[in-house]
């Protein structure tokens, strides 16, 4: 399955196949993603066409300064003719939901997506409705330092299974983007790049619990446990990584050696999924942020740092 979906997103995504792995992985733990990168690199684009080989219903949802919280979660409207309240469902009743830019509104509008995200759930007017099933939220977002833009609250980040950095492409896949726009490539059209479904709402379940099933050994557990516990004592941390990090750790570690053809986790497929599995769950403190530290940089420390079990 996984291969079929690379083959389809590959007619139309060009020089990203690092990023749709990530994005692959974190799918198959059943989680959130937030894609991070300036505009124009395929973020938008990725996740149409990953939604279309799977066959899954999708909703995208654009992210501006007025977006209110029911405009994401839907609300009671007045029905005249039955003189009745309506619900009326919001962009989250779906499979598979795009977050456009999500940090271009408000934090009071994100909050929106904090009970959707964790209990799969949207309450309203005081009645919780389930969400269908499956339900992921793939978020996009600018970097910080770019205009009119507001920093997710830890509390929302700490929602997302994985953070990945979306950058430019490679020289020859991105001579390979003009090649294709040459010959009349449309990337609003999915369909009409010859893009087809591969897989269903049912082989992703398969898919999922085999990855659920996979062989951890207490060492690699050890393992986890100790790079968690080693994010809250670096010196230049403000905030360490919360234990939901270290499950989500895990799913990941366990989804990438389910791609890798294993049915165990190695400490290397530890180390791969560290950086996107945590990076958006440490705070670095502000003066050596000035210095040039990152999250990455804290996280490749410590991966240099932890024992390895062998």
């Amino acid at each position: 399955m996984v291969d079929r979906v690379r083959h389809e997103v590959g007619k139309v995504v060009v020089g990203q196949e690092g990023v749709l792995a990530g994005f692959l992985a974190a799918l198959l733990a059943n989680g959130h993603i937030l894609l991070e990168g300036v505009p124009g690199v395929a973020k938008t684009l990725l996740v149409k066409t990953v939604a279309s080989t799977l066959n899954i219903e999708m909703a995208r949802i654009q992210f501006t300064p007025d977006l209110m919280p029911s405009d994401i979660t839907g609300q009671l409207m007045y029905e005249q003719a039955t003189s009745e309240f309506v619900f009326r469902e919001g962009p989250v009743f779906t499979n598979l939901l795009l977050a456009d830019e999500i940090n271009r509104t408000p934090p009071k509008t994100q909050a929106a997506l904090l009970e959707v995200m964790e209990e799969r759930q949207a309450t309203v007017s005081g009645e919780p409705r389930a969400l269908p099933d499956p339900f992921m939220v793939i978020a996009t977002q600018n970097p910080v330092e770019y205009e009119g833009t507001y920093p997710l609250p830890e509390a929302q980040l700490d929602r997302f299974l994985a953070k990945i950095y979306v950058g430019y492409p490679e020289r020859d896949s991105e001579q390979e983007v003009l090649a294709r726009h040459h010959k009349g490539f449309n990337l609003h059209d999915v369909a009409a790049n010859g893009v087809q479904a591969v897989a269903t709402a049912e082989d992703l379940a398969r898919a999922r619990a085999a990855v659920r099933e996979m062989q951890v050994d207490d060492s690699i557990l050890s393992y986890i446990t100790e790079i968690v516990r080693a994010t809250r004592t670096s010196p230049v941390v403000d905030l360490g990584v919360s234990p939901r990090g270290g499950v989500a750790l895990l799913g990941l570690s366990k989804a990438w050696a389910w791609m890798a053809g294993r049915t165990f986790v190695t400490p290397d497929d530890v180390k791969v999924v560290t950086k996107p599995g945590l990076r958006h769950r440490l705070a670095v403190q502000p003066e050596a942020e000035l210095e040039g530290v990152t999250a990455d940089v804290v996280l490749d420390g410590l991966l240099e740092n932890v024992p390895v079990p062998r």
